[in-house]
């Protein structure tokens, strides 16, 4: 599954080039204006955002022009590429027999859009939790620090709109791979 050139992607990378141009032209109005208190503090600003906004465009225009899966199934199990520009060794693997269940759960983002994650389980506990666990008790399996669901999170995916691959799809894939139950709790 990888995740598509979005509009998004698109406007960040634009509004850090926008970005990145303004931080160059701090730099050229300093070094046409002469040594002065004003022009050191311009010249110091464009060196800084030409350096942030530059880091940060390359990084999400290699992200988008890299093209590095989000996950992988194969025949030994989930595979969780590490993000462009880590390198692939970073990856992690989680065999099919660890794998006890899969969760759909859909959480409401910081901006009010909703927005569906997928889960493996690697334990039957956390695919009881699943089951039977209130809306924001099941918010918890898509959180890093929270100790008692750390376990599935390293192992929650977000699906996002420019995945080339719908959840059904992801979920058809897996079943394809090992009968694995689905908890499907997005509406309730």
């Amino acid at each position: 599954m990888r995740n598509r050139v979005t509009w998004a992607g698109a406007r960040l990378a634009i509004a850090l080039v926008i970005l990145f141009l303004a931080s160059a032209g701090f730099v050229a109005g300093a070094v046409m204006r002469g040594l002065t208190v004003g022009s050191a503090v311009f010249l110091l600003l464009g060196v800084a955002g030409i350096t942030l906004f530059g880091a940060g465009l390359a990084v999400s225009a290699g992200g988008m022009l890299a093209r590095r899966p989000v996950l992988e199934m194969d025949a030994d199990g989930l595979r969780r590429p590490a993000r462009w520009p880590l390198p692939r060794r970073g990856e992690r693997v989680l065999p099919w027999a660890d794998v006890a269940a899969i969760a759909a759960v859909r959480r409401v983002t910081s901006r009010g859009r909703e927005l569906d994650y997928l889960v493996f389980l690697p334990t039957a506990e956390l695919a009881e939790l699943a089951r039977t666990a209130e809306r924001p008790r099941l918010v918890a399996l898509t959180l890093r620090d929270v100790p008692a669901t750390a376990e599935a999170a390293a192992w929650c995916f977000a699906v996002e709109p420019g995945w080339d691959v719908p959840l059904p799809g992801v979920v058809e894939e897996a079943g394809r791979r090992r009968p694995v139950p689905l908890i499907d709790r997005r509406t309730r």
